[in-house]
């Protein structure tokens, strides 16, 4: 079974809820993100979000490092630390109390609040749910190698997204290890766990491991 929108995440959790709730599954978003930035960002009271460049707002007390890089169209949440060498890219929605880290590289998402992608990161055309966590250096690789469109598959189901570019969709409290791939079209469903140097694809069910080897057990 392919999990859905709402089985993967509380919108209760990020300021896109009006775009996901539209969605039956969530990367049915991505094409919208960049419009939906620009439309909210309009209405952000200036008491409480910057706007220091067309297209970008940010919260008062949002911690950015210097070396950051920050594209519109982008919203970053309150009380967020954006640290050294960040490239956020454009099309890109970062909740509340994020850490978007070192070298961390961000296009085309949704970042839900308290989300953590602290080291080395690469997320692109993806959603990651509330309170989940990137390990150093893992990545979300967005476009197969044949350039054909991204096919969601489960045991028992699979989909024809229509895109060329998707990377992961993480279910809420996901915990993926250092160095592990997300190839296009994974989803992880909520409160699982992947080992370190995986190399993931298709559909992870809610409440499991992803073991060394690509074995998958329930959590007990």
């Amino acid at each position: 079974m392919i999990p859905t929108t709402s089985s993967l995440y509380d919108l209760s959790h990020t300021l896109a809820a009006p775009l996901l709730r539209k969605t039956v599954y969530p990367w049915e978003a991505l094409d919208g993100i960049r419009a939906f930035v620009l439309k909210l960002g309009e209405t952000l009271p200036a008491d409480e979000y910057d706007h220091p460049q067309p297209d970008v707002w940010i919260a008062k007390d949002v911690k950015i490092a210097p070396t950051a890089s920050i594209t519109g169209p982008c919203i970053i949440g309150k009380g967020t630390e954006v640290r050294p060498s960040a490239f956020i890219r454009g099309s890109v929605l970062v909740g509340e109390g994020c850490v978007i880290g070192n070298s961390t590289e961000l296009k085309n998402v949704i970042i839900f609040d308290s989300v953590q992608v602290p080291h080395f990161n690469y997320v692109g055309d993806s959603v990651l749910g509330y309170k989940s966590h990137m390990g150093a250096g893992s990545i979300t690789s967005n476009v197969k190698s044949d350039k054909t469109h991204v096919v969601v598959k489960s045991a028992d189901e699979q989909i024809d997204t229509g895109r060329k570019k998707f990377g992961a969709m993480l279910g809420d409290h996901v915990e993926v290890g250092c160095n592990s791939v997300l190839n296009p079209g994974t989803v992880v469903g909520k409160n699982s766990n992947i080992y370190p140097l995986s190399c993931v694809r298709g559909v992870i069910p809610a409440n499991s491991i992803f073991k060394t080897g690509g074995v998958i057990v329930e959590k007990k």
